[in-house]
């Protein structure tokens, strides 16, 4: 019986950057980073006859992913392979099973880019150690979604699987993972990651058809042993795209709202306005203020500051904003039939969540990097009843032209944001939201008490 593996989602390389805007992520640029690799850092009894796969943060440039740039080695051996690229994914494959026993250091150098030249932050590197077990056990699928024979499924639905253990990412194609409507098939990309491969169409769905998913025995896991038997499965669409937007009206309009105090401690970086309501100017600390007709600036802030006491019609203005602000949260907590309930039991450490409306009696924990796949139209809604706290230095990431202005975190309880972490999507929080040092967030703090900021970088989406 083989040795059952794991990925493990390690912060290997340094802080992942929000630069600004380029072609390949938008709305935010990340410096190029390993969110995973597989096998694990340090793991130990890995398969002699395993692949070594590294996934990034975003799309990489193979041409800059070559036997130069990825190397494994024992010790000062040298091992030969080929390497291969697809879908964020890199991977190694020796030409001979690796000896047993033994320590295997895995390498890639900053000369590994993205599509827009820029490198790698910094080398990475991980070690592991194999045992004497040869893996000739077949892979097979553990769960879809939709399930099978699934009725009124949103026509905007990602089709995914879960395999019983890591996957060749390159292994997944458009020959091995087919999604037909009667005898037409339908168009789409692929993305795999953390045993789960998705079905991204490239269009909404038709209403009310039956759609069958097909995965092959094509697929194969890292010692390339083939699915063990073809899975088809069929689905019905309703007549819904998915979940509308959560309108927020005058209180989009601001990229910090609070009611009792916006509290900073320098130096932060901040794009869109803020505001405060029905508590005064005096509640805003940290940001350094001058006081203009009915706003105040900050060098710290690109737009403009807006407080209660300030000049009419500022007063009135925010009033509607905050009332706003609480028709935006009491939409997205009132939002029925979710489409995943207690994931993970609150911990969504690692995963990777497409379209759909989520749904926890409890504390939600993001110990691990996060991805948040779909379409640039896809709406995500998250319903928390407790709070919600975000680890040091894990970052949430967006694929498949997933846009930030889609994402709504309704949160009853505190919102807090571990130090360095990277955070997307409008949060509604009926409590306080907290950024600790160096926490960046690309959206939206819309609190009912008080954000409480600590030299972050704050963007509002669009």
């Amino acid at each position: 019986m083989k040795f059952l593996k794991r990925i493990q989602i390690v912060a290997m390389l340094p802080l992942l950057l929000v630069l600004g805007c380029d072609k390949d992520d938008d709305p935010s640029v990340l410096i190029p980073a390993v969110v995973s690799s597989n096998p694990a850092l340090d793991e130990l009894e890995v398969a002699t006859n395993t692949s070594i796969q590294i996934t990034f943060n975003k799309d990489m440039d193979p041409t800059t992913i070559n036997r130069t740039s990825f190397t494994l080695e024992e010790g000062s051996n040298d091992i030969v392979g080929t390497v291969t690229y697809d879908n964020k994914t890199a991977t190694f494959t020796p030409i001979s099973n690796l000896k047993s026993g033994s320590v295997f250091n895995v390498s890639l150098t900053t000369d590994v880019k993205d599509l827009g030249g820029n490198s790698l932050a910094g080398v990475f590197n991980l070690s592991f150690t194999t045992g004497v077990i040869v893996d000739i056990t077949k892979p097979t699928i553990l769960s879809t979604n939709p399930e099978d024979n699934a009725t009124n499924v949103a026509r905007n639905k990602v089709i995914s699987v879960t395999f019983s253990e890591s996957m060749s990412a390159a292994s997944f194609t458009a020959t091995s993972f087919i999604l037909v409507q009667g005898a037409n098939p339908v168009t789409g990309s692929i993305e795999y990651g953390n045993k789960t491969v998705r079905f991204i169409p490239n269009s909404i769905l038709d209403a009310s058809l039956s759609y069958t998913a097909t995965v092959t025995t094509g697929v194969k896991d890292l010692a390339g042993n083939a699915l063990a038997n073809t899975k088809a499965w069929t689905f019905t669409t309703g007549s819904e795209a998915g979940q509308a937007v959560v309108n927020l009206r005058k209180s989009g309009d601001y990229v910090i709202l609070a009611k009792t105090a916006i509290n900073n401690a320098p130096t932060s970086a901040i794009t869109g306005d803020l505001g405060l309501s029905p508590a005064a100017t005096s509640f805003i600390t940290g940001l350094s203020l001058t006081d203009a007709t009915g706003y105040a600036t900050s060098a710290q802030v690109t737009g403009k500051v807006y407080a209660a006491d300030m000049a009419s019609p500022t007063s009135t203005n925010l009033t509607t904003a905050v009332e706003n602000m609480i028709t935006a949260y009491n939409d997205a907590a009132g939002r029925p039939t979710p489409d995943f309930s207690e994931l993970g039991t609150g911990n969504i450490g690692g995963m990777t969540l497409e379209a759909g409306l989520y749904k926890w009696t409890n504390t939600v924990t993001i110990p691990s990097d996060v991805t948040i796949s779909g379409s640039a139209d896809d709406v995500w809604i998250f319903q928390i009843a407790e709070n919600l706290t975000v680890s040091t230095d894990v970052k949430i990431t967006l694929t498949g032209g997933a846009q930030a202005k889609n994402i709504f975190w309704q949160v009853a309880g505190e919102v807090v944001m571990g130090a360095t972490s990277h955070f997307e999507g409008n949060i509604l929080s009926m409590t306080g939201i907290t950024m600790q040092t160096g926490a960046s967030l690309n959206g939206r703090a819309l609190a009912q008490t008080a954000v409480i900021l600590d030299a972050n970088t704050v963007t509002i989406s669009q």
